[in-house]
């Protein structure tokens, strides 16, 4: 999880430093698209470091709406993209990950019957 979870974070920060030198010539709404999608990508990599099991799932689906936005680029992206998403599902939902965010889940004072 650390190696993915750092991953995210560079990938947000890098993305939001990429298209910020764009942001002068690009309009404000896509823009703040780029960058609410490259805060999610940061914000995925910070909760997977601390274990948060919903983390996982974000980040699945952040990594599978770029598989389907390839769709608008080329196959080759699309490629690229879909073996991103397998690597990412293996990697979060392999016997280990799981343990590590069960262990990582909050504890509950009373369990109801």
């Amino acid at each position: 999880m650390t190696i993915l979870g750092y991953l995210l974070i560079a990938m947000g920060t890098i993305g939001i430093a990429y298209h910020f030198a764009e942001f002068k010539s690009s309009r404000l709404d896509e823009y703040i698209w780029v960058l609410l999608v490259r805060l999610t990508a940061i914000v995925c990599g910070v909760f997977l470091l601390r274990g948060s099991d919903w983390a996982r799932w974000v980040a699945m689906a952040w990594i599978a709406f770029h598989v389907v936005i390839s769709y608008f680029h080329s196959m080759q992206e699309v490629a690229f993209h879909a073996v991103v998403l397998v690597a990412f599902a293996v990697v979060l939902f392999r016997a280990a990950a799981n343990r590590y965010f069960r262990g990582h889940a909050p504890e509950s004072g009373s369990k109801l019957r």
